[in-house]
């Protein structure tokens, strides 16, 4: 097999969906101010079927965010804000009984969308979290005996508070395993907030996005297609030890009570993949994973007791195992 190096010696040319979807971030930079990372992040959960949590303090744009790549790319869009009387069924739909005709109808919920924006995931209790695992995983819902598939592409993009915030409900660790990707949105530089408050006096409105000339540069057909792009992305054998090593560091960590998945494992290679395409290349490079190695592994992990005593985090923790397991050349 050749070296990673020879692997990586190719010329490359863009092709016509990749530039579409650089002038989706295009767009999407309009509204949202130096938002590159997120917007690449759902960008990736879209690209590869996965999903999105976006973690942030009240104010930061996630829910903006959401709603102005759903405009942008044409997708059907539906928001659920969470809240602690939502059941199950306000999220997936319900068994309706019509006594006139004798038979039983099942009402589709908000989830048959391509893009879920669930808006504050974490301020409902688990079992409402919960009704999400399903469609999640399986692309599909389950009522009353019959299985109702969901609509292509699907993704749940999901914000959530900081779990210090009061009213909030720790996620179960196999929900948070169907997130390919978690987000930290902080809060803006100088620079940026100086950009937003010059952007609102001149008369922006986050509620009224049809006062911004944004326009829709896909649909949901060009995601299918990218997707396709996606998944013939090249990955050099020593790149995917390379992932493997990451993982089974986590499992053997000392400092951790709970490392990755095989979930996690699969994911760290869909969105590398994803990450190479939308940057332009047919194929992946280590930085690839060591940039999305947070994003993807770290929601995945829970420190041990002794660890947390010690004032390290999943974050920290990461670090060093990426500091240490050797980069493939």
């Amino acid at each position: 097999m050749n070296s990673f190096s020879e692997f990586c010696d190719t010329g490359e040319e863009i092709t016509q969906m990749q530039q579409k979807f650089r002038q989706i971030r295009a767009e999407a930079a309009k509204v949202v101010v130096r938002g590159d990372e997120a917007i690449s992040a759902l960008l990736i959960g879209l690209l590869t079927g996965g999903h999105v949590l976006l973690e942030g303090v009240p104010g930061t744009a996630k829910t903006l965010l959401v709603k102005t790549l759903a405009r942008v790319i044409n997708l059907n869009f539906a928001r659920v804000q969470f809240t602690p009387d939502l059941m199950p069924g306000d999220l997936t739909g319900s068994v309706i009984y019509h006594s006139g005709e004798a038979r039983f109808e099942f009402r589709k919920g908000p989830v048959f969308t391509n893009l879920l924006l669930a808006d504050e995931i974490n301020r409902t209790p688990p079992k409402t979290q919960a009704a999400l695992l399903e469609a999640m995983a399986e692309s599909q819902v389950t009522a009353d005996g019959k299985c109702y598939p969901l609509e292509k592409p699907f993704m749940v993009a999901a914000t959530q508070n900081p779990i210090e915030y009061e009213g909030t409900y720790n996620l179960p660790e196999a929900q948070l395993d169907r997130f390919l990707l978690k987000v930290e949105i902080p809060l803006p530089a100088r620079e940026t907030e100086s950009e937003l408050l010059r952007r609102h006096a001149t008369g922006f409105r986050p509620a009224d996005l049809s006062g911004v000339n944004l326009n829709s540069v896909a649909d949901a057909q060009d995601v299918l297609r990218a997707a396709e792009e996606v998944r013939d992305v090249e990955i050099h054998e020593s790149l995917l030890d390379y992932i493997v090593e990451i993982v089974m560091a986590t499992r053997t960590s000392g400092s951790l009570e709970l490392g990755v998945s095989p979930r996690g494992t699969v994911c760290m290679l869909q969105a590398a993949r994803a990450r190479a395409w939308l940057d332009g290349r047919s194929y992946v490079l280590p930085d690839d994973i060591k940039i999305l190695a947070p994003s993807v592994l770290t929601h995945r992990l829970i420190p041990g007791t002794e660890a947390e005593l010690d004032g390290l985090t999943a974050h920290s923790i990461l670090d060093g195992i990426l500091n240490t397991v050797p980069v493939p050349r």
